[in-house]
């Protein structure tokens, strides 16, 4: 059964010798873990959050049990508060320090991005505890800057307006001016500013205005080609002269005081931010030469996140440290301004990824393995079953190190032959049940031997994927983790508990959607991506838990309603200084009257109907009017139910 709340942790170790240590590496979770998260000696994954005088380390699985008793079934979205302030904290305490070691003149603002995760709970945070550093939002949308207007309490927190602006977005904006909040408009386009200076005339409100150009550097990483000249935002040369022009025709270049330059995202090399600095800032040099008066540049997001823990400039990790992006954009900038006697702007990055992926994991249940394992192999076969069977028998008893490619060649060869009997009726189901054990025995010997191989054979190389199990997940990919179907992302993803056990079994993760796209087969391992992930046997009556953790990034925002799974039930946990911690949220997740209503059923008409259809099969019979009512009462249920698995 289900560990019980007041069951004490399991013990460290086991007769195989393997520990939390081997786990750990294994799973890579001190690498991309970035100090957050580790594993405890009773083989449970723990969170650590940081009190300056002590640290306080909670295991996952105590969480979990509290979720149980609440009523928070998997699969469940699990936010840690505390991650997420020292997400704020560091980013701008390490901007801090590289002001100070750099001389620089000025000071940082951070702003978040909205659209990164726009949970009402991520944002009240970031406001809330952001104010102590002046962090403000950015809004890429009306529905975004009403956001931000409500949130934010601190009037030194400045408010970035991205994106395409119509007369009512630019209106709110200038209202937050005229209440003395530092909202800037960053033209992204001609188009915006007549419309721009036609409301500010007409509200009498002079507004604070940013210019985006487009950056030609060319950065790493997954979004290199909406980098440089092909990204789709900003301003061309010529475009922002004109801006310049038509600004001063109409006597508001003193309101130009912001240069936005998009680096990029989740950009992997320290080289790309350094050169996009530099890039930036010589056009920065160029507005004042024109007359602006400028004194902000923001240099919008691009900070990484280190999914793979490998700490290089592959996509999906980083080759710097969070001190290093802060120092070299401060060094870039005095190197550039300095010797012109320009005054050092106000440095703005839109730290979006780096700030929120770390809080957030997703926690899901197995429900069930589909194994590799071949069925029992008789030991002597019928003397009238079909010869491609004997021959696999055959081929099996003398797999070796000398001849593996030939008896993988054999066996396929008397495999698809046995299948073409069986098409033509020449062989039985049972003998094709039997003869694909055997092919699956050949194949199982093959992959003892490739790791003892100085060079895998081609054909060989998949072979450890084609014999993976299959373990189905108590999750939606599209719901939970879209940006691993649609881009590939890679997130690490590891069992929270049994980890001083050793996991014997390879596996590909399914999840519950009807789609053969809902599966990951790609994982972070210290040596690479891998296709496949170790993982524990199932023990019967007993919960196994996986997290997949960093995706409090864009990942509950692009969800969609795949097979109408909805959102999951979301838990927001602070730790306290003295080791306990405490549910500070819940939410329930979608109902299955939420995602009908979703795509415009009407639920109760549903029932109404449903009701109908019970109402005619009393009349002919087929049911009495006691199973009606229970028939009907089990659909009332399930349609306020979890779209999730739920177990009795």
């Amino acid at each position: 059964m289900p560990r019980e709340l007041t069951d004490t942790a399991p013990a460290a170790g086991s007769d195989t010798g393997w520990s939390s240590e081997h786990s750990a590496e294994l799973y890579g979770i001190n690498t991309w873990g970035a100090g957050y998260f580790d594993l405890s000696a009773q083989g449970e994954a723990q969170v650590n959050v940081d009190f300056g005088d002590h640290q306080v380390v909670v295991s996952l699985m105590d969480i979990v049990l509290g979720m149980r008793a609440r009523g928070l079934h998997m699969p469940a979205v699990l936010r840690i508060r505390n991650l997420l302030d020292h997400r704020i904290k560091v980013l701008n305490e390490s901007f801090a320090l590289a002001i100070e070691q750099g001389n620089y003149q000025n000071s940082y603002r951070g702003v978040f991005p909205i659209k990164v995760n726009q949970q009402c709970h991520v944002i009240e945070e970031i406001a809330d505890y952001g104010r102590h550093y002046h962090h403000g939002l950015e809004a890429g949308s009306k529905a975004e800057l009403i956001i931000a207007l409500s949130q934010l309490r601190d009037h030194d927190s400045l408010i970035i307006c991205n994106g395409y602006k119509d007369a009512e977005f630019i209106d709110l904006g200038l209202y937050a001016r005229q209440m003395g909040i530092a909202c800037f408009f960053v033209l992204e386009s001609l188009n915006e500013l007549p419309l721009l200076i036609e409301r500010s005339r007409a509200l009498d409100v002079e507004p604070l205005i940013g210019v985006r150009i487009k950056n030609s550097v060319v950065v790493d990483g997954h979004w290199s080609q909406d980098s440089g000249d092909r990204s789709i935002f900003g301003l061309s040369t010529d475009a922002l002269i004109t801006i310049v022009d038509e600004l001063r025709a109409a006597g508001m270049l003193h309101c130009l005081q912001l240069l936005h330059c998009h680096l990029g995202s989740q950009i992997p090399n320290i080289r790309n931010v350094r050169s996009g600095v530099l890039d930036a800032c010589r056009f920065y040099v160029g507005l004042v030469q024109e007359g602006a008066p400028m004194g902000y540049l923001d240099l919008g997001g691009g900070l990484a996140v280190d999914y793979e823990g490998a700490r290089t400039n592959s996509t999906h990790s980083m080759n710097y440290q969070l001190q290093e992006y802060c120092t070299n954009i401060v060094e870039s900038i005095c190197e550039t301004l300095d010797p012109l006697d320009i005054s050092h702007p106000v440095i703005i990055t839109e730290s979006g990824r780096a700030t929120v992926a770390y809080s957030s994991m997703l926690l899901f249940n197995i429900l069930d393995v589909r194994d590799s394992h071949p069925g029992a192999l008789p030991a002597t076969l019928p003397e009238d079953c079909s010869e491609n069977l004997s021959n696999l028998q055959s081929v099996l008893s003398t797999v070796g190190e000398k001849n593996f490619q030939e008896c993988y060649n054999d066996a396929l060869f008397y495999r698809d032959e046995l299948r073409e009997e069986f098409h033509h009726g020449q062989a039985t189901l049972r003998e094709r049940a039997l003869g694909e054990n055997f092919y699956l025995a050949v194949l199982q010997r093959i992959a003892a031997i490739l790791p003892q191989l100085n060079r895998v054979p081609p054909e060989l190389e998949n072979l450890p994927e084609l014999l993976s199990d299959i373990y189905y997940g108590n999750f939606s990919l599209f719901q939970s983790l879209p940006d691993m179907w649609a881009i590939d992302q890679v997130f690490p993803i590891m069992p929270i508990h049994r980890l001083t056990e050793e996991p014997t079994r390879s596996a590909v993760l399914a999840d519950l959607t009807c789609d053969c796209d809902g599966k990951i087969d790609h994982f972070s391992t210290p040596e690479g991506i891998s296709r496949t992930l170790k993982l524990h046997e199932l023990k019967p009556d007993e919960d196994y838990y996986l997290g997949v953790f960093l995706v409090g990034a864009y990942q509950e925002t692009l969800g969609d309603l795949h097979n109408l799974f909805g959102d999951t039930n979301v838990v927001n946990v602070a730790v306290n200084s003295d080791g306990t911690f405490e549910f500070v949220r819940e939410f329930h997740g979608d109902s299955i009257f939420d995602v009908l209503k979703y795509v415009e059923y009407e639920p109760k008409k549903m029932q109404e109907q449903f009701r109908l259809v019970a109402e005619e099969a009393v009349r002919s019979g087929k049911i009495s009017i006691p199973q009606r009512q229970a028939i009907l009462q089990a659909f009332k249920e399930s349609l306020h139910g979890y779209t999730y698995f739920e177990h009795e």
